[in-house]
């Protein structure tokens, strides 16, 4: 497996993470919880957008694993 499809795989893991944390933050009753929820959206946001960064720059030093 390549690092490139490592990362993909690890993408989409992470989203749907984030989509159950969502879940979990909209369904909550807790002020407290749903605080904890958002933050942990936010952090989750900034790792994905750090890791498609690195996907697209992996995608343009080695164009063969674009689109994989």
């Amino acid at each position: 497996m390549t690092v490139a499809s490592q990362l993909k795989q690890t993408l989409a893991s992470l989203k749907s993470a984030q989509g159950t944390i969502r879940t979990y933050a909209l369904q909550s009753q807790e002020e407290e919880l749903r605080n904890i929820f958002q933050e942990s959206l936010e952090t989750t946001g900034e790792i994905i957008n750090s890791l498609e960064d690195r996907l697209k720059k992996i995608e343009f030093e080695e164009p063969q694993y674009k689109g994989n």
